[in-house]
């Protein structure tokens, strides 16, 4: 089985701090909180955004922010990556010149939490894309992975107001990375993936966001055919992810989900046509996970 890269740290106190706070009942209790920091992203000499995150892993975020936003073709390109914690500022270097005015002209605000704009012609950019066939998921898959995820420690289990992001490969999860923002989380793992060369075509990614637009531009973008969510979808998103076959499973808690898009990757081998796991008169195990 291939070893997990990242996990989530909860106990990393860089990305939290404890305040004194009173719980329901008025008790003086500590309540730990999550940091947000500000980070500003240059490409060369062009100051391109200001992220606000929890501040871990902020090369994997700024290159994976750029990719995504399309002013950063691939790594091949980067000639150095310059962090300066003191001042919140990263330094994104190329070698080659890159088109970032003509980009930041046009952008548009999303509903993304932590983020909330994309520029340049993204939209177009996936037009006529579509992703490969061969990657599916099983439900015999789908459910414990489901589970593992839910279980993993993790800093949303401490904090709270954050969302995770998940890479897998078969049933296994790789990368796990958290922000407050979920689009930093997914920007995170395409950076990942860029430094370290991973293949995208065979991989599943789990969010605990909203499928949106932008998340799908994003799948796209990164060439991930699956995309699972616990929450729900946006029509604009299943237009997109329909355009691209891409796969879009949403709602997926226990053994429940909808399948909106990309329906030939997914593979009913398991019991979801049994309701041998449904219990009266509590919710099952399965269904509170």
């Amino acid at each position: 089985m291939t070893k997990q890269i990242i996990s989530p740290d909860p106990e990393n106190e860089d990305l939290y701090r404890t305040l004194q706070a009173r719980d329901h009942n008025g008790n003086l209790i500590e309540a730990p909180i999550i940091h947000e920091k500000p980070l500003t992203v240059f490409l060369n000499s062009q100051e391109i955004v200001t992220l606000m995150t929890i501040g871990d892993h902020v090369e994997a975020l700024a290159l994976g922010y750029l990719f995504n936003q399309n002013m950063l073709p691939s790594y091949d390109d980067v000639t150095s990556v310059d962090y300066e914690p003191d001042i919140d500022t990263i330094v994104v270097r190329t070698a080659r010149q890159t088109n970032f005015e003509r980009i930041l002209k046009r952008k548009v605000q999303t509903s993304g939490c932590g983020q909330g704009t994309i520029f340049g012609n993204l939209i177009e950019t996936i037009e006529g894309q579509e992703l490969e066939l061969g990657t599916t998921i099983k439900t015999s898959t789908l459910y414990p992975l489901l589970k593992t995820i839910n279980l993993t420690p993790r800093l949303y289990l401490k904090t709270g107001a954050i969302h995770g992001c998940v890479l897998v490969k078969e049933s296994q999860p790789l990368l796990y990375l958290e922000d407050v923002g979920r689009h930093n989380a997914v920007d995170k793992i395409a950076g990942f993936m860029m430094q370290n060369n991973i293949s995208a075509h065979d991989k599943y990614f789990y969010t605990t966001g909203r499928l949106t637009s932008e998340m799908v531009i994003k799948m796209v973008k990164m060439k991930i055919p699956i995309l699972i969510s616990r929450s729900g979808f946006t029509a604009w998103a299943v237009e997109l992810a329909r355009a691209a076959n891409l796969t879009l499973i949403g709602r997926a808690r226990g053994k429940r989900f909808i399948v909106l898009s990309g329906f030939d990757r997914v593979e009913y081998d398991g019991q979801e046509n049994k309701r041998s796991f449904e219990c009266e008169p509590t919710p099952c195990a399965e269904q509170l996970i």
